[in-house]
């Protein structure tokens, strides 16, 4: 118990470069005093634990001290958090080393281990694409991946809605999310999120940039994200439904989804009011449509208006069929 609470010591110091005697007891359940004891017993086996006193103290290790993994090659080293996710590491450029540091972790375990391992392996499988889409194609992902890990800064021209830049960006960090890459990346002081896919021109630099040490991508993702949904739905649109027209709305996202399940009581046709967030007027009526004869738009008016004027001419285009010449 002690030995394996060492080794995670020891790890957490090399990743997050200095933590305070209080953070490692409440990480581990344990008294600061045994936080204590650790470090001591640690510095005994000569793993160099430093201690500084005072606001902004803590324990950290002396610069350049890193644990060494026998056996792995630098390259094979980075791709260990890709282990198991072959496509992935693929797209990154690094599936071979993946490929290689699998086949190492797995020589290296005793006894029946490395069997039962590789049976675990062969009987889970992630793909991250959603249904009826391809993965798309990351031209320039290798070359970015590659600037990420050596720290170097990059040119780029990036195409998005607001229209084509040249921006110089320091990548910090990449993001899969439904078969889609994002770039994390500081410009001009700031960290924005960029689609991969939107990147037309790529060129790295042969000049470093110093890593900020407050940045967690984990923690900007999630803010992203946040920040991105809140601007992108600011509006809101009352439905009726039926319970089939409930069933559907929940399957379009899970903005939907919990709009339908706070739905108010079905009426005695059968049908519930639903509060939902919409980008506009035009893109609720789209959605609207889309549930057919299970779904009335009630507020506000400018949704009515949009419905009515889009399924009139839907209506005009799906009329008689016209006599053709032949």
């Amino acid at each position: 118990m002690r030995a394996s609470r060492l080794l995670s010591i020891l790890i957490l110091l090399q990743h997050r470069a200095r933590l305070t005697a209080e953070t490692l007891a409440g990480e581990f359940g344990v008294s600061v005093r045994t936080i204590y004891r650790d470090v001591d017993e640690l510095s005994a086996a000569g793993i160099p634990v430093c201690g500084d006193r005072g606001p902004g103290g803590g324990f950290r290790l002396l610069d350049g001290y890193r644990t060494r993994l026998t056996g792995l090659t630098p390259e094979e080293a980075e791709t260990l958090f890709l282990v198991g996710l072959p496509e992935a590491a693929n797209q990154l450029g690094l599936g071979a080393a993946s490929a290689g540091v699998s086949g190492k972790l797995l020589a290296s375990l005793p006894g029946d281990s490395a069997a039962l391992a590789a049976r675990l392996a062969s009987r889970f499988h992630v793909d991250p694409v959603d249904w009826y889409r391809a993965a798309e194609p990351v031209k320039h992902l290798p070359a970015l991946t590659r600037a990420l890990l050596d720290q170097r800064s990059i040119e780029m021209t990036y195409e998005s809605w607001t229209g084509v830049k040249r921006r110089v960006v320091d990548p910090l960090g990449l993001v899969l999310k439904a078969g889609s890459w994002y770039l994390a990346g500081r410009t001009a002081g700031k960290v924005l999120t960029f689609k991969v896919t939107g990147i037309r021109r790529l060129d790295v630099k042969s000049t470093s940039f110093p890593w900020p040490e407050a940045f967690d991508l984990a923690d900007h993702w999630r803010e992203s994200i946040a920040r991105f949904e809140e601007g992108l739905r600011r509006e809101t649109a009352i439905l009726r439904l039926t319970a089939e027209g409930l069933r559907r709305l929940s399957e379009l996202g899970s903005y939907a989804a919990e709009a339908a399940a706070a739905a108010g009581k079905a009426d005695r046709k059968g049908r519930s009011r639903v509060r939902l967030p919409i980008e506009s007027a035009p893109q609720a009526a789209r959605l609207v449509l889309s549930l057919g004869e299970e779904a009335e738009a009630l507020e506000p008016p400018a949704v009515r208006e949009a419905v009515r004027v889009l399924a009139s001419r839907m209506a005009a285009l799906h009329g008689k069929p016209k006599d053709r010449k032949r």
